[in-house]
């Protein structure tokens, strides 16, 4: 591929990000190999299921500050925002690095002293030893993790839970624990977690729109809620990359990213495991002298200062540990020390591959005569669903259910993706990408909730007099399949 047409490639590829996040350049300049990115991009791709669409949704690599490949498994796109989940817990541990260098807080500053109006009226003695360290590393001293019940305060939650070990002592992964981080740095600050990295973090770094889920006291949940978008995800990876600098600036202190993103506490022993590595402040250390945050389901941002090099990875998979072990084995061989000669070939082939990134469609054969627009109906089920039937269109179907009474239209595409809001499975409307359409007698629709990491794909099996309907969901943390129900054909009126 002429070279000319690499660099219109990648000033495509640009255009749909903000050019105030980084840099894009040519793989090669950067001291990469096209052809091993090649090899890992298609190996995400690879990986997962197809049948329920677990995999990936996007992947950024930047080295030496520069974009050297991005892309989107359509219909996920570059400006939409994606949950974080547990990756949220190292924007917290960076506000409370921020708010300690301000002179808000102190690390060991006993937490206790945050809210004495929510301490129980008798606190034990390991409760009052928990200092502000033991929260940011895991090492509160719980057997078990605190409940976060939406119905009760979370402060009081946590503050009446045994506290059987000796802070510090003992590692337990805990999600309340980083609640109590935004907690204290509300308490500290006057503001909320999510206002208070505004103008000291988000801003700084192009972050935009950024949104976080709130506790039942209007507290930035902390642990999990926040939603950015993939480029947000490789600029703070970056900025820890420089050790907290940006465009000149010293944002989070140096010592700060260096002590949060250190070995802080053991966590097991297994060698092949990037679980097993040790943890920082809210930062897991990895195998190869790498450091990540990381969320439920695969959502990443994994810095390998040995390679000068971000890795952002937003995702719906079940098996974690296989895309980080992906990064070990296929891109990892790509840095290389020095810069390489331009392959416009490759870069061509790499472009390529990323543009056509799709979460797979379901198959768009034509639609049974016998029973198009057919009406089916079902009896009493946990779901309250009531009928359903699928009406045709020119471009794509629509599923039309009726549950508990009202009435739901799910407009499909065709061999493509159709963008609308779409209420499912007991949540209101929410933006969604749709296709379905038909292999033989079955209907297969697949909506991608595309600001999350779900995708569920429903199955309707439909013969002259009656229709099984199959659910699945990508990933969940609870069963992600439901029984499957049966419906009988109405009466023809």
């Amino acid at each position: 591929m002429p070279r000319l047409v690499c660099l219109l490639l990648l000033a495509l590829s640009s255009a749909v990000v903000p050019a105030a996040e980084l840099p894009r350049s040519a793989p090669e300049a950067q001291g990469v190999s096209s052809v091993d990115l090649l090899a890992f991009v298609e190996a995400l791709d690879a990986a997962g299921d197809a049948t329920v669409a677990d995999g990936l949704h996007s992947v950024m690599v930047v080295r030496h500050g520069h974009v050297v490949a991005e892309g989107w498994w359509a219909p996920y796109k570059p400006e939409l925002r994606h949950q974080l989940y547990s990756l949220s817990k190292s924007f917290t541990s960076t506000a409370v690095g921020i708010a300690a260098a301000e002179g808000k807080l102190r690390i060991d500053d006993p937490v206790l002293t945050f809210f004495p109006a929510e301490a129980p009226a008798d606190p034990s003695a390991h409760l009052k030893a928990m200092r502000v360290a033991d929260l940011l590393r895991m090492a509160t001293g719980h057997q078990g993790e605190p409940p976060h019940l939406r119905s009760e305060p979370w402060v009081r939650q946590f503050l009446a839970h045994p506290v059987p070990f000796k802070p510090g002592t003992h590692f337990l992964y805990n999600t309340p624990a980083t609640f109590m981080q935004s907690a204290i740095v509300q308490k500290a600050t006057g503001e909320k977690l999510i206002d208070y990295l505004g103008p000291r973090l988000f801003a700084p770094l192009g972050i935009e729109g950024a949104t976080w889920e709130e506790s039942p006291e209007g507290m930035s949940v902390g642990g999990f809620g926040l939603s950015v978008r993939t480029g947000d995800i490789a600029t703070f990876g970056q900025m820890l990359l420089q050790k907290g600098t940006w465009e000149g600036r010293q944002i989070v202190p140096a010592a700060w990213v260096e002590e949060a993103t250190s070995r802080q506490v053991a966590n097991g022993s297994n060698p092949d495991s990037d679980w097993d590595q040790g943890y920082g402040y809210q930062f897991w250390r990895c195998r190869h002298g790498a450091f990540r945050g990381d969320g439920a389901f695969g959502q990443y941002c994994i810095v390998l200062p040995e390679e000068d090099a971000v890795v952002a990875i937003t995702s719906g998979t079940r098996d974690m540990q296989r895309v980080l072990d992906i990064v070990w084995e296929k891109l990892l061989p790509a840095f290389r020390r020095v810069p390489l000669p331009a392959d416009d070939a490759a870069a061509g082939r790499l472009a390529a591959k990323l543009a056509a990134l799709q979460v797979p469609l379901p198959p768009a054969g034509a639609v049974p005569a016998k029973v198009s627009g057919k009406l089916f109906t079902f009896g009493e089920n946990g779901a309250s669903l009531e009928t359903v039937t699928i009406v045709p269109g020119t471009d794509g179907d629509a599923v039309v259910f009726r549950t508990a009474g009202k009435e739901h239209r799910i407009e499909c595409g065709r061999g493509a993706w159709r963008r609308g809001d779409v209420a499912w499975g007991g949540y209101p409307p929410r933006p969604a990408a749709v296709a379905g359409g038909w292999e033989g007698e079955t209907f297969t629709l697949r909506l991608c909730f595309v600001e999350t990491p779900f995708v569920t794909t429903v199955r309707l099996t439909m013969t002259d007099d009656e229709v099984r309907m199959e659910s699945e969901a990508n990933v969940g943390f609870g069963p992600v399949k439901q029984p499957e129900m049966v419906g009988r054909a109405a009466p023809a009126k």
